[in-house]
């Protein structure tokens, strides 16, 4: 049975506890969910995404290291998501290695999980843990994405801040500013800025810049488009991302970047992008349970060995894909 007055206090134990069930999707964990749901939405939730290499779990590291050093120190909550593996299912969960210097710190906690198959950069059950650090208590709550690439944006509808990282070297100026990933970024950080080539990247970012579109923000989950668009007459209020050089490796320009974390917070409050935001994310959340409730209870109304015929006319050419659906959804109506 899960101690919620515990996790509530910020038991750490009884936190790692309702973490494991929540990932693993049980009873206990989604009624535990349920009952911390009130207790939620008071913690900062910063994103960080970008490309492999860029020193994601670097900077991870340094931004926790300096909240904590604040005169009024922030407890931090470190999620930190590593793809699993397409063949064995495993996952390394080796982000924490570059963390040893917040070892022992009872102010941070850092919880590792694999994305078990899911894309976009989260797992499935990654807003769950979220939602479970929130109640606990925590200031803020850094989410390290897989690093997956231009796919990986599903962090704009979790986090209220998103970083993205690039770095000089790991590229030409054409790959920093596709259309994807650097959409979403509320703060850009070229890190390792003391590597040759720095200035290109700054460029190529300034640029793309230049060419976004400064009136909505996009999100894509899975395909489906969702907006936040500027309402009119707020135009003087638009976000411009800025662009802020780094070294995670002896903590260059984290200073800056906490005051441009600092400043887009207080952004979101006070042109209430904070609310659109946090609907839009609310609203993601809820079709996607929606989906999922409506698979399964479709999938338990199958009779033994429908779906296999299906699949096997499918595998036999004798019907197209859209035909075995219609098929499929067809068959209780008759």
């Amino acid at each position: 049975m899960l101690d919620i007055q515990a996790v509530l206090s910020g038991q750490r134990l009884a936190l790692a506890r309702l973490l494991t069930q929540i990932e693993n999707q049980t009873a206990a964990g989604e009624q535990a969910l349920a009952e911390l749901f009130p207790h939620t939405g008071r913690a900062h939730l910063i994103g960080v995404t970008g490309a492999p290499g860029t020193g994601k779990s670097s900077l991870v590291n340094q931004l926790a290291l300096h909240y904590r050093k604040d005169p009024q120190p922030k407890k931090i909550a470190i999620l930190a998501v590593d793809p699993s593996s397409p063949f064995s299912g495993g996952a390394v969960l080796g982000d924490r290695i570059r963390m040893s210097a917040l070892t022992g710190d009872t102010g941070v906690f850092i919880r590792s999980m694999a994305t078990r198959g899911s894309l976009g950069g989260l797992a499935q059950t990654t807003a769950g843990l979220v939602q479970a650090f929130d109640a606990a208590g925590f200031d803020i709550i850094l989410i390290e994405t897989v690093g997956a690439g231009q796919s990986e944006v599903d962090i704009a509808r979790l986090a209220h801040t998103t970083l993205v990282v690039e770095a000089p070297g790991l590229g030409d100026d054409i790959q920093a500013i596709k259309a994807g990933i650097l959409e979403i970024a509320d703060i850009l950080v070229v890190n390792k800025a003391d590597r040759a080539g720095v200035e290109n990247t700054e460029r190529a970012l300034r640029s793309m810049l230049q060419l976004a579109h400064p009136g909505q923000r996009v999100f894509r989950h899975h395909g489906q488009t969702m907006e936040v668009a500027t309402p009119e007459g707020e135009a003087e209020t638009l976000w411009l991302p800025p662009i802020q050089r780094t070294v995670a490796a002896d903590g260059s320009g984290l200073p800056e970047l906490l005051a441009h974390i600092a400043s887009h917070r207080t952004h979101l409050e006070t042109s209430g992008d904070l609310a659109r935001r946090e609907r839009a994310r609310l609203a993601a959340e809820l079709d996607l349970r929606l989906q999922q409730a409506l698979v399964a209870r479709w999938q338990a109304g199958l009779t033994n060995g429908e779906y296999e015929q299906a699949l096997a006319a499918l595998a036999a050419r004798h019907i197209s894909p859209q035909a075995a659906v219609r098929q499929l959804l067809d068959h209780g109506k008759e």
